[in-house]
């Protein structure tokens, strides 16, 4: 491995703890360990912190009241509680629209409801990822329970039209969830704005732990829990509360909402620059996406000619730490199922390369890639398949 310090470029899959952060969850492993149900002191210093982290929550995403953020273990518990609570909350049973483009949270968790008797409408996006509001909207149907649509996408970045998506829902009186999970705290999220019933975040993408997030819940939706027991979080989802990372998810709710339009600005201008300098350096370099219209630090390159998993190791040895797509499908060695539905080139989904930079990522970083890249591209390029057939070796 390189020498040099390690660059991180993989802040989609998860974010570094900032130190802010990271005092606040110590302090509640700590001295302040108490149960937040209980009455005593302990108790209330723990509840106190629960109900300030779930204001500072309800304030990034611009929610009307703070009882509307349930906290959960993260963003696929998140997705599964929306669909499944939603569908049980009809009565089983029901119509679901979603794209082919989405988490596996929300896509395998439509797989198992269909076994179930749900029928589910699968909306493809275009060559940029992107998917249609008026081909949602044509998709719902008398019975339909709920549409699902993500915020941004995790793999190449772009942008869905939610707000769109989200007035033709409640014009058509269908519930309507997203997955936020990489647009919460990235980008200025307005849940009454967009018209959102339901939305999942996670704690891990937004500078905090791994092992929280929140399902934003709006007044007067109804969805049934699937975890069931002690009664917390006003009865929706049992289970006594991670305080710890609850309080330390919160603290970075707080400083994502005081630092975003600064912090996006910044982290996309390096992005473009790195971008723009590989595409400069390297031929046969593609852009997987929108590059007009995307979460700020995320570029999805396909370096044609290239095998993407053997490019991925090659940074890895010389210290950098990129993606070939999602991390959250442990072990797959399958093709993007994002860019194959995109329905881009053979060759751009084998060579497709995510680089996701966020808090922390630095010029430095970018620089050191620059010089670093275009020999590790060539050098795969040589030994790929195609080009060993071509010079008949």
């Amino acid at each position: 491995m390189s020498r040099m310090n390690p660059a991180y470029m993989d802040h989609n899959a998860t974010t570094p703890v900032r130190p802010e952060v990271a005092e606040v969850i110590n302090r509640f492993l700590g001295p302040a360990f108490g149960n937040p149900n209980s009455i005593h002191r302990f108790g209330r210093e723990a509840r106190s912190a629960v109900e300030e982290a779930r204001e500072h929550a309800a304030n990034l995403i611009s929610a009307l009241s703070p009882e509307e953020m349930i906290f959960t273990s993260g963003g696929t518990e998140s997705d599964n509680w929306a669909l499944r609570g939603a569908i049980s909350a009809a009565g089983g049973g029901g119509h679901i629209v979603t794209s082919a483009i989405e988490h596996s949270a929300i896509l395998d968790t439509c797989e198992v409801l269909e076994k179930s008797g749900v029928e589910i409408t699968y909306i493809n996006p275009n060559r940029k990822g992107l998917v249609s509001a008026v081909e949602v909207a044509a998709a719902i149907r008398p019975d339909t329970r709920i549409v699902s649509i993500m915020w941004a996408n995790n793999e190449v970045g772009t942008v869905q039209p939610i707000e769109e998506i989200g007035a033709l829902c409640r014009d058509k009186g269908v519930l309507f969830h997203t997955d936020a999970v990489q647009g919460v705290g990235k980008l200025s999220i307005d849940v009454n704005l967009a018209c959102v019933d339901l939305l999942s975040a996670s704690g891990h993408k937004i500078n905090a732990s791994k092992g929280v997030g929140f399902l934003y819940i709006r007044n007067g939706i109804n969805i049934d829990p699937i975890i069931t027991g002690g009664g917390q979080e006003r009865d929706l989802r049992s289970g006594t509360e991670n305080v710890p990372s609850i309080a330390g998810f919160g603290e970075a709710c707080r400083i994502a909402k005081k630092e975003q339009p600064s912090e996006s600005e910044k982290i996309a201008s390096l992005r473009d620059k790195m971008e723009n300098e590989i595409c400069e350096r390297i031929p046969d370099v593609v852009i997987n996406g929108d590059s007009d219209n995307r979460v700020p630090g995320t570029s999805n390159l396909g370096f044609l000619g290239a095998e993407g998993e053997t490019l991925l190791i090659r940074l890895d040895l010389e210290g950098f730490a990129v993606s070939t797509g999602s991390a959250c499908s442990s072990g797959s060695t399958e093709p993007s199922h994002v860019l194959l539905s995109m329905g881009l080139p053979k060759d751009a989904i084998q060579g497709s390369l995510r680089f996701s930079l966020g808090w922390g990522s630095t010029e430095d970083d970018v620089s050191r890639l620059l010089e670093i890249l275009p020999k590790a591209v060539e050098r795969v390029r040589s030994i790929a398949p195609r080009a060993r057939a071509a010079s008949g070796s």
